[in-house]
């Protein structure tokens, strides 16, 4: 009686070749998994900062351990004259309210011009402030840009505007409006004038170089625009996604 084929066993190049691919399989799931909890984290640190205030930045770190001493003091939105936030919004970020955290006119019209000025919307800015360092490279501005997508998507308006008036940079090692406020001028964050406003407003570019209270002509003219800019933004309701609505 004849006997049945025995089965033959897999060649050595094709166990080496199974068992690579095994290898490979384990190591690619292993760095998904690792690569889907960062994410997970960052969007979980990001949705809990829509309630919880931030209590420190990197930038705060490193003039800290400059200088020995930084003031950051929160203050609500609510609680600030709404002349701020209109005016920084006229400085920095006219389109704050119609654009989804990056203004690409603007960017368009700095790359004509060869340079960065004026591109950084204010959501970039909370981005880079809150979660990011200082830099110029493209692996932190590819940083900024995912960060600056989640805090328009799980952050409103408010919020982001609310956030980047308290951990902006205002002098050296002086962080948010309401130590800058009573610094510069004599009142308190609410009852700030828009002319005021816009004085503070002006010196966010550099703010280790200018002073509110000593602007060079140029930056007084500027100023003035700025004080203009924030009324027209306030009467064509461009500025409705911040500003309290009034009670009827």
């Amino acid at each position: 009686m004849a006997r049945p084929p025995r089965n033959k066993s897999p060649s050595k190049p094709a166990k080496i070749t199974f068992w690579l691919q095994r290898l490979i399989y384990w190591i690619l799931r292993g760095y998904l998994k690792f690569w889907t909890a960062v994410f997970l984290f960052i969007v979980s640190v990001v949705f809990m900062l829509n309630w919880v205030n931030p209590p420190i930045t990197y930038l705060m770190v490193t003039e800290y351990q400059r200088l020995g001493t930084v003031a950051y003091r929160w203050r609500d939105l609510e609680d600030m004259s709404p002349n701020i936030p209109l005016a920084v919004a006229a400085a920095e970020d006219a389109n704050f309210c119609a654009h989804n955290g990056f203004d690409f006119d603007a960017i368009e019209a700095a790359l004509e011009e060869g340079s960065g000025r004026g591109a950084s919307t204010i959501s970039q800015q909370v981005a880079k402030n809150v979660f990011l360092w200082p830099g110029r490279s493209w692996w932190r501005k590819g940083f900024e840009a995912g960060f600056t997508v989640l805090i328009e998507a799980l952050w409103s308006k408010r919020r982001i505007m609310e956030v980047y008036l308290n951990v902006a940079e205002m002098d050296e090692g002086v962080f948010g409006v309401d130590i800058a406020v009573p610094k510069y001028f004599r009142t308190g964050t609410q009852s700030l004038r828009l002319a005021d406003a816009a004085r503070l407003a002006v010196i966010l570019p550099n703010p280790r170089g200018r002073s509110p209270r000593n602007l060079t002509g140029r930056l007084q003219r500027r100023a003035s625009r700025i004080a203009i800019g924030g009324s027209t933004l306030r009467a064509e309701g461009r500025a409705d996604c911040f500003l309290d609505k009034p009670t009827p």
